[in-house]
């Protein structure tokens, strides 16, 4: 793997779920709020693409949203999540694993979804897709 491969594949292992993102200005607690619905909870399947940054091209990792919430879908905690849906679909994750994080922005609607996603310090930035393969 590249450099920040690593780095890429816990974004993707996060769920990233792209342009309709949360609003920047929101306060946290409101998401909060608005997450407990759980209408997208469940196992994802997560397809990342680089379209530009020394990254791999392509990953497909699960995620897993409990209560609105984006968790790791394994026991592998070399990485940190911290995440929200809404009950209107908008996403926002942060991902960090060691010096390195990323965050992916974007919508989910029924059983699929998609946005964008980019490394902290801007060398790689892509789009991901998502489908829910099962409820919890």
């Amino acid at each position: 793997m590249r450099k920040c491969g690593a780095v890429l594949a816990t974004i993707a292992a996060a769920g990233l779920l792209a342009a309709s993102a949360l609003p920047s200005d929101a306060a946290p607690r409101k998401h909060a709020a608005r997450a407990q619905s759980g209408a997208f909870d469940g196992l994802w399947s997560v397809l990342i693409h680089t379209q530009s940054g020394p990254c791999d091209a392509a990953y497909r990792y699960p995620a897993r949203i409990v209560g609105g919430r984006v968790v790791q879908a394994e026991n592998d905690f070399s990485y940190q999540i911290t995440g929200v849906v809404t009950s209107s679909g908008a996403i926002a994750v942060t991902v960090s694993q060691g010096l390195g994080s990323a965050t992916g922005r974007g919508r989910l609607s029924g059983s699929r979804g998609g946005g964008r996603w980019s490394t902290s310090g801007g060398q790689c930035f892509g789009m991901w897709s998502a489908i829910r393969r099962a409820a919890n």
